[in-house]
């Protein structure tokens, strides 16, 4: 062998008395085969099996793996963003002619799917009331092939009946998703409530310090994997293994900062709550409408909630916003540091409800002192509270 073939060929070393914590990151477009018969018949190897770096490495494995067992599902999927998780669990199972019904609560760019992508395909879709629980019956049509739930709804944080949902579909031969990012699995497990696909954007709090996008959906039953993955692979759905290590370093210290935020959020959520004219929107607080729901259903809460302002506070909303030295600005959540970000949900709600028309704070608890937190909510309230 010369330099030059050298310089392009690594040495095999052993690996013989080598072990690490950490799970190696494989990255790779092209996947080499021992022989010709290898390659021949590489089409035939199973969902696990390896052909092309765009079906996933050993590193993907191993997080899809570990987020199959802490759903208690039979697989997941790893995908890049949670937007495009939703999107590929809707491609897999709708056609022309099929109706998809939405929580109107969902993430937003949810409903973009729908009317932009959806529909000029020939999928219709329309949406339910949150928290009607098995009286999203009267919403059903006969081609509704695709129930999507998101419970806590996003930024009002209303609870669905999840089980209730899932037990009239199954009957009704329709299946169900959610979205549960705000729990995630550590807090509620949908699959084992009868729900179809369970899907989270691990960009929140399994990657956990907010700079990667990823999602994941999670199954138990393989036909609804395989069509996941065929999804995946016309569309070309690819996440990087070095995202992916990063997601594995986080979910190793989820449960700890997920038990530490949902502390924190709760608490300041009932002080906000006792302290200001404002309406705290969280399913943790016992006058929530979906507080005994969410007791019977979930094992706790993670640190995202709602403030609702009043009319005449919001002239003084962007002096407050810039005043804050804790919190940041920013979408998102789920990370280390905590986050405030002013939202209007008037073009994305059909149910009247007198919030509708106002802003609504959303607020992240990260992993600061809370008592600095306090401190600066206190300023911020304070300056919204001027006469």
């Amino acid at each position: 062998m010369r330099d030059m073939t050298r310089t392009v060929h690594h040495p095999i070393i052993s690996e013989e008395g080598y072990a690490s914590l950490a799970v190696p990151t494989h990255r790779a477009s092209t996947i080499v085969f021992e022989d010709a018969q290898s390659y021949a018949t590489r089409g035939a190897r199973d969902l696990d099996g390896y052909s092309y770096g765009m079906h996933g490495t050993p590193t993907q494995r191993v997080l899809e793996a570990q987020i199959t067992a802490l759903e208690g599902g039979l697989k997941a999927v790893v995908l890049p963003s949670g937007q495009a998780a939703i999107a590929a669990v809707f491609l897999s199972v709708l056609k022309p002619g099929d109706h998809v019904l939405l929580a109107e609560t969902a993430y937003p760019p949810v409903t973009g799917l729908c009317r932009n992508f959806l529909a000029p395909l020939g999928i219709t879709w329309s949406t339910y009331p949150p928290g009607i629980g098995a009286g999203i019956e009267t919403y059903l049509t006969p081609q509704t092939r695709l129930i999507w739930m998101e419970s806590p709804g996003s930024t009002t944080m209303e609870i669905e009946d999840v089980p209730a949902i899932a037990r009239l579909a199954q009957e009704r031969g329709i299946l169900t998703g959610i979205d549960n990012t705000w729990a995630t699995p550590l807090l509620f497990k949908p699959l084992a409530h009868g729900v179809d696909f369970s899907m989270q954007a691990l960009t929140k709090y399994p990657g956990g310090h907010s700079d990667i996008l990823m999602g994941s959906v999670t199954v138990t039953d393989e036909a609804l994997r395989k069509g996941l993955r065929d999804v995946m692979r016309m569309l070309g759905f690819h996440t990087a293994p070095d995202a992916i290590s990063l997601v594995l370093r986080g979910i190793e210290t989820m449960a700890v900062r997920l038990v530490h935020s949902g502390r924190i959020a709760g608490e300041l959520a009932q002080e906000i709550s006792d302290r200001h004219p404002v309406e705290v929107l969280s399913p943790v607080l016992p006058s929530d409408p979906g507080h005994e729901i969410w007791v019977r259903d979930f094992l706790g809460a993670s640190g995202l909630f709602s403030v609702v302002l009043p009319e005449a506070w919001e002239s003084r909303l962007d002096i407050a916003l810039d005043s804050l030295e804790i919190f940041t600005i920013g979408a998102s959540w789920g990370g280390t540091r905590s986050l405030i970000a002013p939202m209007r949900i008037a073009d994305q709600r059909i149910t009247p409800n007198p919030r509708n028309d106002r802003v609504i704070l959303r607020i992240s608890v990260g992993l600061e002192e809370p008592d600095d937190l306090r401190d600066d909510l206190d300023r911020f309230f304070a300056i919204l509270a001027q006469k």
